[in-house]
């Protein structure tokens, strides 16, 4: 899905609004730490997205912003919640500016307010908590087509972010890419980390490679050098630390996690069983060991990705 127009803020990674201004010029940023998820409270549906099967859409908060809210209540449920907040992590770890996320607390007094049955029951279904994405105002859609070309750095963190998190939602088709301040943003990760929906021994996944032959930044990326890859390939890797990746999924909200459709077969399965129920820190536990599994080793997923 690619999501153009609008936003409250001007942070150049997740959680980090800069001290007044847009951004300023030089490499992209990165974060010591990843600080918690933000609460807004909703207070009105602006209008719906329809680019997105999902049906995310833009809401006002209590915070006076306008952030692109994707709802527990649609068809992934809360697992691409959990996905998005985790890839925003490490991507801001990376230097790769992601809009700022935020919790959105939604109220079930907002559902009856709208006309759209459809709108009504993902409302309804989504009460409680949900994510929202600063809404960037002003921002376009990258697809590779125009004038405008990112900076080579930018596009290989990029490429480098969705070859580790199995991210193979930025294809020409669906870039998922925003030009904002003339400075490039990745957004929707919610397809990445596919590893959740199966829960395979963290070695499969630390070795599967994913085809990027297809991906939107390869032409950009293709420019740096063989050197250029494999020095930043070793500095990006060590950026992402055991400490670091746990602090990263430590910011995923325990009842999302909980409430994932994998989480909920599996405490039916125990419960069946008279076994202990895995809580939230046995499921954080669960992406800490797939991600650092893939970091380790050989690297497989690197494949087609280094000249």
């Amino acid at each position: 899905m690619s999501i153009t127009g609008a936003a409250n803020g001007d942070a150049e990674v997740s959680g980090l609004p800069p001290p007044g201004g847009h951004p300023t010029a030089g490499a992209p940023p990165t974060v010591e730490r990843v600080p918690p998820l933000r609460t807004v409270r909703a207070t009105a549906y602006v209008t719906p997205l329809r680019e997105g099967g999902s049906l995310p859409a833009l809401m006002e908060a209590d915070d006076d912003g306008i952030y692109v809210t994707k709802f527990r209540g649609a068809g992934q449920g809360t697992a691409s919640l959990v996905a998005e907040v985790i890839v925003a992590g490490v991507a801001a770890r990376l230097g790769v500016r992601v809009p700022e996320l935020v919790v959105v607390d939604l109220d079930e007094a907002i559902a009856p307010r709208e006309a759209d049955e459809e709108v009504q029951d993902l409302l309804r279904a989504s009460t409680g908590t949900n994510l929202g994405m600063d809404y960037l105002p002003g921002s376009t859609g990258y697809d590779g087509r125009g004038s405008w070309t990112p900076d080579v750095d930018d596009a290989v963190r990029v490429l480098w972010l969705d070859a580790f998190t199995g991210n193979v939602d930025r294809t020409w088709r669906n870039p998922n890419l925003l030009v904002w301040h003339r400075r490039l943003w990745a957004i929707d990760h919610g397809s990445a980390l596919v590893f959740q929906h199966a829960w395979p021994d963290p070695a499969t996944w630390a070795g599967r490679v994913y085809d990027l032959g297809r991906h939107v930044l390869l032409p950009v990326a293709e420019r740096f050098g063989a050197s250029a890859w494999a020095a930043l390939d070793a500095e990006l890797a060590a950026r992402l630390d055991p400490a670091t990746v746990r602090e990263v999924v430590e910011a995923v909200p325990g009842e999302w996690l909980l409430a994932m459709n994998s989480a909920r077969s599996r405490e039916q399965a125990a419960r069946d069983a008279g076994d202990p129920v895995p809580s939230a820190a046995d499921w954080r536990e669960r992406y800490v060991s797939q991600l650092l599994a893939r970091l380790t080793g050989e690297r497989p997923w690197r494949d087609g990705l280094l000249p």
